[in-house]
């Protein structure tokens, strides 16, 4: 029988080949016991000896055994306690529980709280231990899965409702009257949400508000950033706050809202005059937009600041009117659509690249114009692993009046 042994005498895993069955017994005779009907079974597995709950602890500590055969009357340790003591450092080890013959209502109570199986002294025998062993790892390993299971869908209805927050639906008051096109597309990793969101509200004089903004990182928090900066600029818009006013108290909620003071959020702003000529565009360190208009794309970049939360309070967000061209339309996006890979090397796609890629698909309606883009960018980094950021794509353009002629853009 192996001598009760300190934390630093046994090995990870068994002897290195083998994984360990950690025998927790204080009375040598019963462990003596133990280990020759173990040596009557088919477990292929390294029997490791303490004598106490401490060594237990020490030896759970640096190495995490197949299972744990646990006495239940230790020195330093009795009945559901020590279970319990056990339990809290056996990590993956599923966990066997001994008791006495008059003590069977014990053994289930173990059960009850988090063992997978007990035995009771006198009436063990080796094929019995051999398949209470292998029952209760099976059994471990089914419970782990079932909670990582449960684990995922948690996080996956958790990440549904902050995208339901993050992407929302245009609050329009004029029916018809702006045509709307909005994509998301999550990153390779979609365990992680990003922070990238958008939105479109209305005024009441008709003129049209548009955000899309980017915080950095990814995760719930991010996320929850993005939700509660989108949800804070409409209600702005509603209650007839915007520009560059509306900028300065976006940022204040970021401020307030971050998890640490490197957090940011790139945000452009823009609102499509009610008279259809012309825009006014507010940049806080957000990519640039485009203009497709007459089969043609422009990039346009207007003066802006820098991204909300790098310089707090400054308000360095000038707002400027562009042009708009009859039946032009207006594409605002992510720098996730640009940042992908072209091929297995290092270069990126880049704002030159989705330019030229907007150029060659000018002539699309809308929606084959935006899914053109992501398709595209993404069939391009593919080679690479696809797109390692989230992807937001916003495409607005005047409904056409009665009047007027032409195709959709």
């Amino acid at each position: 029988m192996q001598a009760p042994v300190e934390l630093h005498d046994i090995p990870g895993s068994g002897d290195g080949r083998r994984p360990a069955v950690l025998l927790v017994e204080d009375d040598p005779g019963d462990a003596l016991l133990v280990e020759e009907l173990f040596a009557d079974t088919s477990l292929d597995a390294q029997l490791v000896w303490v004598r106490s709950l401490t060594e237990a602890r020490n030896a759970l500590a640096g190495s995490t055994p197949q299972c744990v055969l646990l006495d239940l009357h230790l020195p330093d340790g009795h009945g559901m306690s020590a279970l319990s003591s056990v339990l809290e450092c056996a990590n993956s080890a599923a966990v066997v529980v001994f008791t006495g013959l008059a003590e069977e209502k014990a053994g289930l109570a173990a059960v009850a709280a988090g063992a997978q199986d007990y035995l009771v002294k006198g009436r063990v025998e080796p094929e019995l231990l051999d398949r209470a062993v292998r029952y209760a790892v099976q059994r471990k390993q089914t419970q782990a899965s079932a909670a990582a299971l449960q684990a995922g869908r948690l996080r996956a209805e958790e990440n549904a409702r902050l995208e339901r927050g993050l992407l929302p639906s245009p609050l329009l008051r004029s029916v018809g009257a702006i045509e709307v096109v909005s994509r998301y597309r999550p990153g390779r990793n979609h365990s992680l949400l990003g922070g990238d969101f958008y939105d479109v509200v209305e005024g009441p004089d008709g003129s049209v508000h548009v955000l899309i903004g980017d915080v950095s990182g990814h995760g719930p928090d991010e996320a929850a950033l993005g939700v509660a900066l989108r949800i804070a600029w409409r209600t702005l818009m509603i209650s007839g706050v915007t520009g560059l006013r509306a900028m300065q108290l976006l940022e204040q909620v970021l401020l307030a809202e971050r998890s640490g003071h490197e957090i940011f959020a790139t945000v452009t702003t823009l609102q499509l005059l009610g008279d259809r000529q012309g825009m006014r565009v507010l940049r806080a360190g957000h990519p640039g937009l485009m203009l497709r208009s007459g089969g043609t794309v422009e990039w346009v970049e207007v003066r802006g600041g820098p991204a909300l939360g790098i310089a707090p309070e400054l308000g360095l967000w000038p707002e400027q009117h562009v042009a708009l061209p009859p039946s032009a339309s207006v594409t605002l996006f992510t720098d996730g659509l640009f940042e992908g890979h072209t091929g297995t090397g290092k270069e990126r796609l880049g704002e030159d690249g989705l330019l030229r890629l907007a150029r060659e698909r000018a002539h699309l309606d809308a929606d084959p114009f935006v899914d053109a883009l992501i398709t595209t960018a993404e069939a391009l980094a593919a080679d690479s692993g696809g797109l390692g950021d989230d992807v937001a794509v916003v495409h607005l353009r005047w409904a056409p009046n009665t009047t007027e002629e032409g195709t959709s853009l």
